[in-house]
């Protein structure tokens, strides 16, 4: 055969007589090797696996009859050699490379079975050391399988034991051998494999402090420096019904779900995953204040309430806009007992997400055959040290928008300081107002907000649809406070603010008409204070 023909026109390549199998997970090893014999393959193996072949009795030649070394450095080096290489690499449409095979005594390996040492669990375990992670990083796997699948015009590579079966009847198939096609999509999946694991190492790599080898993660601060190469490599973790909308494919890839427990209902959706992150993200920013229910719609809180119990707080949450609620995504930081699930059972809600349910409490909201019922197990904002949004051609990444205030942080702008009880108002407010698509507005008191502004293009515009949306709500503003997540370019949001009873602000100052606002809220006899920080949530 020309050796400069196009690998797309090679035929169906010659049976497969020779099976390298190195792998670290030994699920369906041994049913796949012996499947493998059936069919007349010789197999070489390596270490553990070898030794799982020689106890189930499967033949087998040692690696090291290849190679003419035995494994060393405890196990680092096995495979790396000629020996095992060029029996993968060499194009069997070459006689140049055939000629070099045969003078060397060398013969060819056509399938090759590797999984890679467990890194990203290593790594992922509490308390790992630097070193033990490091020892965890495959070498030999990673290069047998990018020559395997570099070369898939004539070897055949597997990555996932769930391949086995699959290979195994393409061969019996096609008298022993596998399609060309076959061997591209696996060729596919290991490359994919590899650079997930490469992205792993990196990803570990990064979130430690430089030369940090203690175990300790690294600080945040540490996380605003930006890696000129950004490289992503997430799991597929579930297909989903559709996209934002129904014409739409859509899937969710890395471990979101792997917060939750799904205990009741339907498949999430796209929109529901989107809206479910929102809520709990509040949930659990509002949890140093009490027990919290947080109603999402549309990414948007519509209510966010704290009290003594999930019932009291999420009665609170419900009045800031019932009409918005019904069909919402609901985030608890507190178990759901049976008297919060009544007064739930009693509202259409398509998620709920809670800490964990009482036996009684999941038998009443269980009635309701769709509705999803999700035991939040771990938090969100611990594993977000970096937020990103895709854009056509591009990602745009940043670090995460941490919360909080510090004392030290407010800054009293107008002649009269808030009194306490304004105060913690105005923290419960800035908290809601952070998590609100910008402009955003809140109205709120210490302990529940009144009345929110989302997603409008003018700040004055969300001011009034906050008074607007509380006055439809039945709520009273009078004494309440405001939240802007940034500043007020003029004084009319204010004065919005100012007119329905608002009487202390929050916001981050900055304007060049900074002066004028504050006037405004002087001449209403309004507290107002900055806090340096602006919370835009695009």
């Amino acid at each position: 055969m020309n050796a400069g023909r196009a690998w797309s026109q090679l035929p169906v390549m010659e049976r497969i007589r020779r099976a390298l199998l190195s792998v670290s997970d030994k699920t369906g090893l041994i049913d796949f090797a012996a499947g493998l014999r059936s069919m007349d393959v010789e197999i070489v193996s390596t270490g553990g696996t070898a030794r799982a072949l020689a106890g189930a009795g499967i033949p087998h030649v040692p690696v090291e009859k290849l190679t003419g070394f035995p494994e060393m450095l405890d196990g680092r080096v096995k495979t790396l050699h000629p020996g095992v290489h060029a029996g993968i690499l060499h194009r069997r449409d070459d006689a140049a490379h055939r000629d070099t095979l045969e003078r060397h005594g060398l013969a060819p390996i056509d399938l090759v079975a590797v999984n890679l040492y467990p890194f990203e669990s290593a790594a992922a375990r509490e308390g790992v050391t630097w070193d033990e992670a490091v020892e965890e990083i495959d070498i030999g796997g990673p290069t047998l399988v990018r020559a395997a699948a570099k070369n898939h015009a004539f070897v055949t590579v597997v990555v996932d034991p769930s391949r086995y079966p699959d290979v195994l009847a393409e061969m019996r198939a096609h008298g022993g051998s596998t399609s060309e096609d076959f061997r591209r999509r696996l060729a596919e999946e290991a490359f994919r494999r590899t650079a997930a694991y490469d992205a792993a190492i990196e990803r570990f790599f990064v979130s430690r402090a430089g030369g940090n080898r203690s175990g300790a993660p690294r600080k945040a601060a540490d996380a605003a420096e930006l890696p000129a190469m950004l490289s992503i490599s997430l799991p597929r973790a579930q297909v989903l019904r559709y996209g934002e909308n129904p014409h739409q494919a859509a899937a969710l890839y890395g471990g979101f779900l792997e917060k939750f427990r799904k205990l009741h209902g339907k498949e999430l959706s796209y929109n529901n995953i989107l809206d479910l992150a929102a809520a709990a993200e509040v949930a659990e920013a509002l949890a140093p204040r009490g027990v919290a229910a947080v109603i999402v719609k549309h990414s948007n809180p519509c209510g966010a309430a704290v009290g003594a119990t999930v019932e009291e707080a999420w009665k609170k949450a419900l009045a800031t806009d019932p009409v918005s609620a019904s069909g919402g995504i609901i985030a608890t930081n507190a178990p759901i007992d049976a008297k919060a699930a009544a007064v739930l059972d009693e509202h259409f809600i398509e998620v709920l997400a809670a800490p964990g349910y009482e036996p009684g409490a999941l038998e009443v909201l269980r009635k309701k055959k769709n509705r999803i019922l999700l035991e939040s197990t771990r938090p969100l904002e611990a594993t977000a040290d970096l937020t990103l949004r895709s854009v056509p051609g591009g990602i745009l990444a940043q670090t995460a928008d941490r919360g909080g205030l510090e004392d030290g942080d407010l800054k009293v702008v107008t002649r009269r300081a808030p009194t306490p009880e304004e105060l913690e108002a105005l923290r419960f407010a800035w908290e809601v107002v952070r998590f609100v698509k910008s402009n955003a507005i809140v109205f709120g008191l210490r302990d529940r907000t009144l009345g929110i502004g989302a997603g409008q293009m003018s700040r004055v515009d969300s001011a009034r649809i906050a008074v607007m949306k509380a006055r439809d709500a039945g709520l009273e503003l009078r004494g309440a406070v405001v939240a802007s997540d940034a500043f007020f370019p003029f004084p009319d949001g204010l004065l919005v603010a100012a007119d329905a009873g608002a009487t202390a602000a929050i916001e981050p100052g900055g304007s060049v008409r900074d002066a004028e606002v504050i006037a405004a809220a002087d001449s209403r006899g309004m507290a107002m204070v900055f806090t340096g920080k602006r919370h835009f949530r695009h």
